[in-house]
């Protein structure tokens, strides 16, 4: 197993500094009176306190981006209306739609009359600015849209990616699916009350890390703290991005129906988390409430990568094959999110079988790797075979088929 970085490397440092340690202790004329040890890991034995859970909010979850591990949350799985929110899902099918070549940055999007007189400055809504009948660069459009919260650039954007709210609806609705957002059902980009528009905040905060991970550029756009169209500039809503220098995302939100709603991200050093908190009571406490999750997650949480994609974890004996051996590893990698000072008490286990037989085809699910702490599963993926083994000859079988006898008896 390693750490973000190999621990095999650092175990033999951490031996050769220990010789030579022991070498200069040998040189000194006479040895130093023992000290009393210091008390390092009276913290480590402490349990965690609970979370600052948001006690105005109706829905809320801390999600570790790395190992998408829920690390604390409540009525995570809950519909609730997501108001603005919704366009980081109107974000993340306009940077699919590019990455296919469908649309393009410098596409001349048209802030259509039914885009403003839904969306626009006539509205109780947020709107970017964009003059009616007039085009604006696709990625502008896009900024309006995500910085200022414009509920007319949603519009306008759905339309010349899809045609018509509808149909881009349709495009969100299937990319929720590919994400895994298993309890969302969207109807149209802005996030505006509808019947049957609803998420919840274990798939928002599944949405945020697939922006995050998928298209980083589209994902910066949120970070932007002011924009301006025109004679308007607005700034972004999200209030911890001048609270704290560590928070580059993600989307505000807020109607009456589903008050007010924020998903957060921010990165400290190696570890990024993602908090989303719904209908609470107002911009100052969805903010509040946010970065008190975010500050418990990075004190007492830590995330290890275990093992990487298409490296070999372990050798399982193969019979009747022409290699006697076969490779397994994780398909992908294998990440846990864990107490701080947990580390050391990681137990990792492989369950499989106990004969495997040729044929192996390359990717086939041998068994599973199994991470517990104190008893409880904390990780696990599947071991698949990193190369295909094929059947062996036929003296080649037949001399396995008695050695396998002989084994059972």
């Amino acid at each position: 197993m390693k750490r973000i970085a190999r621990h095999a490397p650092a175990a033999l440092a951490a031996f050769l500094a220990s010789a030579a340690f022991g070498l200069a202790l040998a040189q000194q004329p006479a040895p130093k009176p023992p000290q009393p040890a210091r008390p390092a890991a009276l913290s480590d034995a402490l349990p965690i306190p609970p979370p600052p859970a948001p006690e105005s909010a109706a829905a809320w979850i801390l999600m570790d981006y790395a190992s998408g591990q829920v690390l604390a949350g409540s009525n995570i799985d809950a519909r609730r209306e997501p108001a603005s929110i919704t366009k980081v899902m109107t974000s993340y099918v306009i940077a699919a739609e590019m990455a296919a070549g469908k649309v393009h940055a410098d596409d001349q999007v048209m802030m259509s009359e039914n885009a403003w007189r839904k969306g626009g400055a006539g509205t109780e809504g947020s709107y970017s600015g964009f003059e009616v009948n007039k085009t604006a660069p696709l990625v502008e459009m896009e900024k309006g849209m995500v910085v200022q919260s414009g509920n007319d650039a949603a519009i306008a954007l759905a339309e010349h990616v899809a045609g018509s709210e509808q149909a881009f609806a349709s495009l969100m609705n299937a990319y929720a699916q590919r994400i895994g957002m298993k309890h969302s059902h969207f109807v149209n980009p802005h996030g505006l009350s509808a019947e049957g528009h609803y998420s919840t905040a274990h798939d928002l905060a599944l949405l945020g890390r697939a922006l995050i991970r998928d298209f980083p550029v589209a994902y910066s756009y949120n970070k932007i703290k002011e924009f301006t169209v025109g004679p308007i500039t607005q700034p972004n809503r999200n209030l911890l991005l001048w609270r704290d220098p560590s928070v580059d995302g993600i989307k505000t939100g807020h109607t009456s129906n589903a008050g007010y709603c924020l998903m957060a991200s921010a990165k400290r050093g190696d570890q990024r988390l993602i908090s989303v908190v719904l209908g609470d009571t107002s911009e100052n406490q969805r903010a509040v409430d946010s970065q008190a999750l975010l500050n418990w997650g990075f004190r007492f949480f830590e995330t290890h990568a275990l093992y990487d994609a298409g490296k070999e974890v372990a050798r399982q004996k193969v019979w009747k094959g022409d290699a006697d051996v076969v490779r397994l590893g994780v398909a992908q990698p294998l990440l846990v999110s864990l107490p701080r000072g947990k580390y050391a008490q990681l137990k990792p286990s492989m369950d499989v079988p106990k004969q495997l037989v040729a044929p192996i085809a390359k990717g086939q699910q041998i068994g599973t790797v199994k991470v517990t702490l104190d008893g409880k599963v904390v990780a696990q993926r599947p071991l698949v075979a990193l190369e295909a083994v094929p059947e062996g000859g036929f003296f080649r079988r037949l001399w396995d088929e008695f050695w396998m006898w002989w084994e059972s008896v």
